[in-house]
């Protein structure tokens, strides 16, 4: 079946290559896109940008917000849909090997396997060497919370937090989303994480206009977030990792976070390895409260990062032959009715 094979072999040159830097990545494309969408947006609401309308001291319109963040979401989301599946539709119609290629090369490019190793990784490096300074620098390019005065382990902490979180948004759902939908439905996901990551914050300018955004990446998240988990209960058993302690933590702190479903992968990574993820920590200068997840019983290390990037790469090779079943079985018991394989 192509979608199968295309899935594997995308796999693969992900796992070889990663995304080639100095190339623009359709992500930074759909980015662009929702930036531009989202200030003509604010404009037809107020006639200016937002930040004139604010320095002129206009009046909030929340509702027109919240029905522009709508617009937006659906305009992003169902765009990169339909143009992803046009250009398979009408490498089809050249000859099915274009077809193939394409969507090999799409499904490679959706992914994020080595990409998330290989810079989380470049923090571990720098803790290695004992350069806290060069930690603090290469994590603050990961994570959204002030990093200037974060210790060894604040630092390894947060590398760990975000490879955990970043396997479930940047590998296993979007195979998840590839296995039922092809390319056209892994780039629409992407642009749910896109959108996610750059309107859905709880700011004075985007809790409005960004509010359909998170709601959608939640939704979206939802099964992609706990087979994730799964997968990595799974990996950490053959790791040989603490795996009662992955399921324990899992059952006990999996909602401990703002987002219905970023602690799944949290929790399980945190009891695999025995640490405590999570806490207060300072954005732009203010502490934010949030809980802890798994149990304090040792600081975190650098070797954590290695650990935890060992999890990311069982649980990817493992949701691959779960997604490649799934897209069998959906083939065997549907047929083919949105032309996927």
């Amino acid at each position: 079946m192509n979608l199968i094979a295309s899935m594997i072999l995308g796999f693969v040159i992900d796992l070889i290559v990663g995304d080639p830097h100095g190339l623009i990545h359709p992500v930074q494309i759909i980015g662009w896109f929702i930036t531009k969408i989202k200030e003509g947006l604010q404009r037809l609401i107020y006639g200016c940008s937002y930040e004139e309308a604010k320095a002129q001291g206009l009046p909030r319109k929340e509702d027109k917000e919240l029905i522009a963040g709508y617009v937006l979401t659906v305009i992003i989301v169902l765009g990169t849909f339909f143009v992803i599946s046009g250009i398979l539709y009408v490498a089809q119609l050249i000859h099915p090997a274009l077809r193939f290629v394409l969507e090999t090369f799409f499904i490679y490019q959706i992914l994020a396997t080595k990409s998330l190793r290989r810079e989380s990784m470049k923090v571990y490096a720098r803790l290695k060497e004992g350069d806290l300074a060069g930690a603090r620098k290469e994590i603050a390019y990961l994570v959204g919370r002030d990093t200037q005065e974060l210790d060894e382990s604040e630092v390894a902490k947060a590398d760990v937090e975000t490879i955990a979180e970043n396997t479930a948004d940047g590998v296993i759902a979007p195979l998840f989303f590839i296995a039922i939908g092809g390319a056209p439905l892994g780039f629409a996901y992407k642009a749910v994480n896109t959108l996610d990551s750059m309107v859905a914050y709880r700011n004075e300018e985007l809790i409005h206009i960004g509010h359909a955004s998170a709601k959608l990446d939640d939704i979206c998240n939802f099964i992609p977030a706990r087979l994730a988990a799964v997968m990595m209960i799974l990996a950490a058993a053959l790791l040989r990792f603490d795996v009662k302690g992955a399921v324990r933590i899992f059952r006990r702190d999996r909602f401990a976070h703002l987002s219905p479903n970023s602690a799944q992968t949290e929790a399980v990574a945190a009891g695999a390895l025995n640490i405590q993820l999570g806490g207060t920590h300072n954005y732009f200068g203010k502490p934010v409260e949030k809980p802890t997840i798994g149990d304090d019983i040792r600081p975190v290390e650098y070797e954590d990062i290695r650990r935890t990037n060992r999890l990311l790469y069982v649980s990817a090779f493992l949701t691959l032959a779960v997604c490649c079943l799934l897209t069998y079985a959906l083939v065997f018991w549907l047929g083919n009715p949105l032309s996927i394989v």
